[in-house]
């Protein structure tokens, strides 16, 4: 049973504040000691790095909420491209043309030329596995004078939203010379990375050679903190400046004042393994489907912080629900006691409620259900490849490019690496390539919503309801970025009074 966020005990928030107790001291100093004013930012974020913070991992993320690493473009608030390291570009068939922008140096010091660029972008579209952004993709740079030309094997409408993606943020030669890209000292961003200590915590300073305005906060140090309860406490306790993902369980304790409630486009999904086991069977998968009460997770373990799902794509993109028509589905057969296992993480608090609460669901309907709790770190390979009957994942769907045709394409197509439902199936793949070849518009978009009804229509994945990201900030912060795209969070405006 869920204990309420007011009746956890004092001595369970205690200690999970004393997690936190000294993650931001015995390091630099809280305050700018240049003279300039203003206090470090002190950030508390959920996921520990992956990847040794690897821009071509998951973990490009963090470099790019922590304004340290730059793309080429980067994505204005309708998801259009706008200029970043590149000034204008200009396509030609299946080439673009990107013009670099004047006067920009790395944090080492040596400055962007288009070899840099080309160097960045290669090692990217090399690398195994391929950034999700490039799935399907076979991308070409080419250096000419101060410009870069990307050529695909096919026309591609969306290589400037791609190439905003984080997991193609340009970096300093030195990122590449060992066996893994590191981004220490790297970087183009107002902020440069100094240190990072494993797991556990981070350091930037402010970098005075910024091509662009000036960061206002000296530094930033980074501490990752798995524990959703321990998080909150952070800010609670005044060890945190900013605080990422906030539980639900634990916003109702906060001052309201402190935490913003952002609709993010990301849905929580269950995926069902169609390649073997129980869910082979389109119409199990149909029963697993209709056993599931998302309205009843979204009150219960959401406290109504969510939005319960109508397809894969959510309230974040508005047009989606304009376009969506009813999806044709297998009918539901008999569960008959079958045994399944159901996988997903802890990192995200909610989720292990989540799971709880299907297992209920799936026995009313009767299946026999086993669950299998882990870290991310720790349990990403199984999932990806394909030994549990269902796994959970909290998914953002636009988060590589602004279009969720590269979501789309990762998760669902025949040979996307991002895979978990093991899905191979001619019609999704067709409608998948479909969308992924549509000029942007409204005609993508009809394409797009095409493509996810052709997902659904194969119940390999079952949306249950779409998130809202609870940031923290402390009173005296000003200017923290809330982003439903989870690229930017601290910002060159970020200050602490």
């Amino acid at each position: 049973m869920r204990v309420p966020a007011r009746l956890i005990p004092l001595a369970a928030v205690t200690a999970a504040s004393a997690l936190l107790t000294g993650c931001f001291s015995g390091g630099q100093s809280a305050t700018d000691d240049s003279g300039a004013g203003g206090k470090r930012i002190r950030l508390a974020m959920m996921q520990p790095p992956r990847s040794g913070l690897s821009p071509l991992s998951d973990d490009a993320f963090k470099l790019s909420r922590w304004s340290t690493a730059e793309t080429l473009v980067k994505l204005d608030a309708d998801g259009d491209a706008e200029p970043a390291l590149a000034t204008e570009w200009a396509q030609s068939g299946r080439s673009w043309t990107f013009t670099l922008r004047d006067g920009v140096t790395f944090h080492d010091g040596t400055k962007l030329t288009a070899e840099t660029v080309v160097n960045s972008l290669t090692k990217a579209a090399a690398a195994s596995p391929k950034p999700r952004i490039l799935d399907g993709v076979d991308l070409t740079a080419k250096a000419d004078g101060d410009k870069v030309t990307v050529t695909t094997a096919t026309e591609d409408p969306l290589v400037p939203q791609r190439l905003s993606s984080p997991q193609l943020s340009i970096l300093a030669a030195r990122a590449y010379k060992g066996k893994t890209v590191s981004p220490v000292g790297a970087g183009t961003g107002p902020f440069e990375l100094t240190k990072v200590n494993g797991t556990s915590s981070a350091a930037l300073d402010r970098y005075d050679g910024y091509w662009g305005k000036k960061a206002k906060a000296p530094g930033i140090d980074v501490r990752f903190v798995p524990d959703g309860t321990a998080r909150a406490a952070a800010l609670r306790s005044g060890e945190a400046d900013i605080v990422e993902a906030v539980p639900v369980s634990q916003a109702a304790v906060l001052d309201q004042d402190l935490i913003t409630e952002v609709p993010m486009p990301r849905t929580n999904t269950l995926y069902l393994n169609t390649e073997k086991g129980v869910f082979k069977d389109a119409a199990v998968r149909a029963a697993a489907r209709e056993a599931i009460d998302a309205e009843s997770i979204v009150k219960g373990v959401y406290e109504g912080r969510a939005d319960v799902a109508e397809g894969l794509l959510g309230p974040a993109l508005p047009w989606a629900a304009e376009l969506r028509k009813p999806v044709q589905r297998a009918k539901a057969g008999d569960p008959a006691g079958k045994t399944i296992t159901i996988g997903t993480f802890t990192d995200r608090a909610e989720l292990p409620e989540v799971a709880a609460a299907l297992q209920q669901q799936l026995q009313k309907a009767g299946f026999k259900v086993k669950l299998d709790v882990r870290e991310y770190a720790n349990i990403e390979s199984d999932a990806l490849a394909g030994r549990f009957d269902a796994f959970i994942l909290s998914r953002a769907t636009v988060l590589d490019s602004g279009d969720p045709a590269a979501y789309l394409y990762s998760d669902f197509s025949s040979d996307g690496s991002f895979n978990i439902p093991q899905l191979a199936d001619p019609a999704v793949d067709k409608a998948l390539k479909k969308a992924g070849d549509t000029p942007t518009g409204d005609a993508r978009r009809k394409a797009v919503i095409a493509a996810e009804a052709a997902v659904l229509g194969t119940d390999a994945a079952v949306p249950m309801l779409h998130e809202r990201v609870i940031q923290g900030d402390a009173a005296d912060v000003t200017d923290a970025a809330h982003d439903p795209r989870e690229r930017e969070l601290v910002t060159a405006d970020t200050y602490v009074k």
